[in-house]
Formats: C-alpha cells, sequence, structure tokens
C-alpha cells in the first residue's frame, strides 16, 4: 500500500494505470485492484483528509477533494501568494529572453520536461499561448504576459536586462549564471 502511495503521489497528474503499478511494485493487477480499492474507500471516509484516488481516463491520481475547491481556488486566483520554484524561474526567464518560444524548444535548452512550470506559469498569468508554430504539430508558442511584465516592474520587453556574451563554455557549466543575472534583475521584493 505505501508504495502505490509513493507511485501515485510522484505520478502527479499523469497517474498510473493497474498495469503500472502491477509492474513498478511486482505484484499482480488483482492485488493492485484491491489495495486501491482499499486505499480509495480510506481516502473518501477520512475527513482530515484533502486528498483521494480517482481513476480518471484510465489512470488512478491523487486529486484534491471537492469540498476544498474554494481555499484551492484563492491560491489560484491569488499568485502572488508564493513564491516562484527554481525550475519557473529558469522556464521564465527562457520564455522572456526567446519568446515565442515551444515548450520542445525550452526543454531543449533546460536539458529537462518543461510541462510542470508552464502551467503553473500560466496558472499565475505569467505566460500564455501566442501562436502556433509551422510545421509538423504546430506546437504552441509561449510569450509572455503584462503581468510577467508588471511583476517584476518592467515598461516593455526591452527593458530586461542584456544576457552575458562573453561567458565561455567552461564558465556557463561551473556556474549557473543565466539564472543569477535574472534573479539579481528581478527581485520582486526590492
Amino acid at each position: 500500500m505505501s508504495k502505490v502511495e509513493s507511485l501515485l503521489f510522484v505520478s502527479g497528474d499523469d497517474g498510473l494505470t493497474n498495469k503500472q503499478l502491477a509492474f513498478l511494485t511486482d505484484t499482480t493487477e488483482e492485488e493492485i485492484d484491491g489495495i486501491l480499492r482499499k486505499m480509495i474507500q480510506t481516502y473518501k471516509e477520512r475527513e482530515d483528509r484533502g486528498l483521494e484516488i480517482k481513476q480518471l481516463a484510465g489512470t488512478f491520481q491523487f486529486v484534491t477533494k471537492e469540498e476544498n475547491v474554494l481555499c484551492i481556488q484563492k491560491l489560484v486566483e491569488n499568485p502572488t501568494t508564493q513564491s516562484l520554484s527554481q525550475a519557473s524561474l529558469e522556464v521564465l526567464a527562457i520564455i522572456a529572453y526567446k519568446q515565442p518560444i515551444t515548450r520542445v524548444e525550452i526543454e531543449d535548452i533546460r536539458g529537462v520536461k518543461s510541462e510542470r512550470p508552464i502551467s503553473t506559469l500560466s496558472a499565475k498569468g505569467l505566460v500564455r499561448e501566442v501562436g502556433r508554430a509551422e510545421g509538423t504539430g504546430r506546437a504552441i508558442l509561449y510569450g509572455t504576459t503584462n503581468e510577467f511584465l508588471q511583476y517584476f516592474g518592467l515598461q516593455d520587453l526591452s527593458t530586461l536586462p542584456p544576457l552575458p556574451e562573453d561567458v565561455s563554455t567552461d564558465e556557463m557549466e561551473d556556474t549557473d549564471l543565466f539564472m543569477t543575472k535574472f534573479q539579481e534583475a528581478f527581485d520582486p521584493n526590492e
């Protein structure tokens, strides 16, 4: 049960199927069915818990309980109550300097998946879809919003600080110069 709970937690919005859970826990799908039934019932009955397990689109995943929607809505509607994570700041900096840009291009620059930070930035109103790329798949292009400019106290995008041009590859590997410069220039608490 503990392994299933951990796996569902780390899978996030993607969720996991019975088959995946069985494989990952070295058990059978029948055992997983029993474990999931018990977990679903336990989470549903516990009023002191804010989460429950639901089967959505063929996968099992943690979701917040419906009775907490107003509290969650307050958080989502007030983006300044939460600071941005390092991953979100990286994605935001990339979008700010390279816009319009696709998620795949962002991931090529960062070297890691960026769906969640993009989603967070969109929910906070700092980035938005600005169009579609030409070619196969017509990927979504992202750009910053007026809220981005207001949040960082910028008149327009031309007032972004310039990126250093004379940094060698070795120096870039040793330091996170890009993010350091971006954070120094745009500390909203100053």
